[in-house]
């Protein structure tokens, strides 16, 4: 009889929101564009703000979760019932997946080589001090919320080591969207940035790779087999498969076209057979579609034609799905006394201004000036979507409970949401101009303390480029003639 009622559809008598084990597209449509539109929604008025887009999905995530439409009775049980939710779990981690195998195309090493020196020391401080306040406070988190319900009985270490890359990471993909939304991408300030980025993003895979190992062995000899394995999967796609996907893209000339739907087909098949073994290994699948991300060959940029091929299906569908995941996990009325509320203002407080601290003392030992240091100390702060990353693989390895989970998220949402408006502040336009005429030897730096002096050298500098024109073509008029 319920076979016959579905097969009829609504007007048979079929519940949509019911959810069906051996149907579950018409809930999952349900459920995934519900999720757009709320996000898109909030998107709206707070790109008007320069927000990223993970911002309205995690929020979006928190409005139809526990925290607010939980509240409105039989809400989650209908539209969100927990049967129904592998299936979107499945679906937001595959599109994870291939996500990370973007952030792994979008990273130039051989850029990060070549500032090395001031990248680095940028990487390295701004990790470090983040990451020992992190252990610090990790001990008080171990102690108070270790214990609750869905954790894993782990170590102090294991714990601290997670709670340190949790502070200490920064969201590269989130980076270069804000770099390029305040239009310093090819500045002085953007490369150093990118640069640390990069090295910052590879350092902490690296950890939460070790921190997911570490936590999923059961004795020390698995650990070991599990660095081996690894490392011969790494040696095997840098030595093997990238050497290969260049040979496949120069035969089916996807370097000169683009790529072919054989070379997208041989690139998905890598990357879904990565991410296999690196979660079979007992690391995360995630790893594995980065790592295919690096080895992509770089050359006549067919990173940028492989991105244009996945990225608006990826970013588009499989990420608000993701993030919305995030917010839906996290409920804010477990925030619920004063000893909670104390260790999240204090893991917002080390999370941002430890940050800010490394990342400028190391842009300032290498010469930056004072507003340009400050401006890569508060881009590098920026957490965004790879914390929640970090966060999810946190939560279901059993390291975080859901307490210390949503304490986390504000703080990833807030040391996000800062980013922007602070970058502008310290480092507004006018100060860039003013930089940028003083370094051509057009202004004093006497005049560098004015911003009535910029004006006015700016306007000169119009001037001068306008009669330069106007001279340019008079010539090139009488040159006709």
């Amino acid at each position: 009889m319920a076979t016959a009622a579905n097969q009829a559809g609504v007007f048979g008598g079929m519940n949509p929101t019911a959810y069906n084990a051996s149907d579950p597209l018409i809930l999952f449509i349900i459920q995934l564009v519900l999720i757009l539109v709320v996000c898109r929604a909030l998107h709206y008025p707070l790109s008007y703000l320069r927000q990223p887009r993970v911002i309205a999905e995690v929020i979006g995530g928190i409005v139809l979760g526990p925290s607010v439409m939980g509240h409105v009775p039989n809400f989650n049980a209908t539209i969100f019932p927990t049967a129904s939710m592998p299936i979107v779990t499945l679906v937001a981690n595959l599109g994870l997946v291939f996500f990370l195998f973007l952030v792994g195309l979008e990273l130039d090493l051989a850029m990060a080589w070549k500032n090395l020196q001031i990248s680095g020391s940028v990487a390295a401080l701004g990790m470090a001090i983040p990451f020992a306040l992190g252990v610090g406070v990790s001990r008080g988190l171990y102690n108070q919320f270790h214990t609750e319900e869905a954790t894993q009985q782990i170590s102090f270490g294991l714990y601290a080591l997670f709670v340190g890359v949790a502070m200490a990471i920064t969201a590269f993909p989130v980076l270069a969207r804000i770099l390029t939304e305040l239009k310093l991408l090819s500045t002085h300030v953007g490369t150093v940035v990118m640069s640390a980025g990069v090295l910052n993003d590879l350092i902490g895979w690296i950890l939460l790779a070790l921190t997911v190992a570490l936590v999923n062995a059961s004795s020390g000899i698995v650990v070991l087999y599990i660095f081996l394995v690894s490392c011969a999967w790494i040696l095997v796609l840098f030595f093997l498969a990238k050497p290969g996907l260049r040979y496949v893209a120069r035969k089916t000339g996807s370097f000169e076209n683009g790529p072919t739907q054989f070379m997208m087909l041989t690139i998905f098949m890598l990357t879904v057979a990565s991410a296999f073994l690196t979660d079979i290994i007992g690391v995360h699948p995630i790893f594995g579609g980065f790592l295919v991300g690096l080895v992509v060959p770089r050359e006549h940029d067919f990173p940028k034609k492989v991105t244009e091929k996945m990225e608006d299906l990826v970013t588009l569908i499989f990420l608000p799905l993701y993030f919305a995941l995030s917010g839906l996990k996290t409920n804010l009325g477990l925030l619920d006394n004063g000893v909670t509320w104390g260790y999240t203002i204090a893991i917002i407080v080390i999370a941002l201004v430890s940050k800010v601290i490394g990342a400028t003392a190391a842009a300032r030992i290498n010469k930056l000036l004072w507003r340009e240091s400050f401006a890569v100390g508060v881009l590098m702060s920026c957490k965004g979507l790879v914390e929640l990353i970090v966060l999810n693989v946190g939560l279901n390895a059993g390291i975080l409970s859901e307490r210390v989970f949503t304490m986390f998220v504000v703080m990833a949402l807030v040391c996000t949401f800062v980013t922007t408006p602070v970058t502008k502040l310290v480092y507004p336009e006018w100060y860039q101009r003013k930089l940028a005429l003083w370094r051509k030897g057009e202004i004093s730096w006497d005049e560098m303390n004015t911003r009535s002096g910029t004006r006015a050298a700016t306007e000169e500098g119009e001037e001068a480029e306008g009669e330069g024109v106007q001279v340019a073509e008079e010539r090139k008029d009488e040159a006709a003639v």
